[in-house]
């Protein structure tokens, strides 16, 4: 059986999805060449018929080939992992997540991250009293 990692993702289709992030739309022959040790053509090309199953991946008939694409895009696809991270771990409160990281002696973070921070939350409440 298949070790799942994150939305019951094996480590192979996990891989195959972060490929059409970064490629966008790809053929079946895409993925593979953009693969670390990929596995058979035929294989491949399961393994994306399963996530367009699954709703995680698209397809549309380009001539007589396939071109997929992730269903989501990596922003929405990072925005829902966040979320289950932080209801899980934090029961849905962000400022616990970043009292851990500010607490975190070993990831210390530099000033131009955390004026970073300060100027992304400056900018949050401004939009709210819109």
């Amino acid at each position: 059986m298949p070790k799942m990692h994150g939305r019951g993702l094996s480590r192979r289709e996990r891989e195959i999805l972060d490929i059409l992030h970064r490629l966008g739309k790809a053929s079946v022959q895409d993925v593979s060449d953009a693969m670390e040790n990929p596995p058979s053509y035929s294989s491949v090309r399961t393994i994306l018929g399963i996530l367009v199953e699954k709703g995680i991946a698209n397809h549309e008939e380009d001539g007589k080939r396939y071109l997929y694409s992730a269903a989501e895009s990596s922003q929405d696809a990072a925005k829902s992992a966040v979320n289950k991270l932080v209801d899980t771990f934090f029961g849905g409160r962000l400022e616990g997540v970043v009292r851990t990281f500010l607490s975190d002696k070993e990831s210390q973070m530099s000033d131009e991250e955390l004026d970073e921070l300060v100027r992304l939350i400056n900018q949050s409440k401004r939009g709210k009293g819109k």
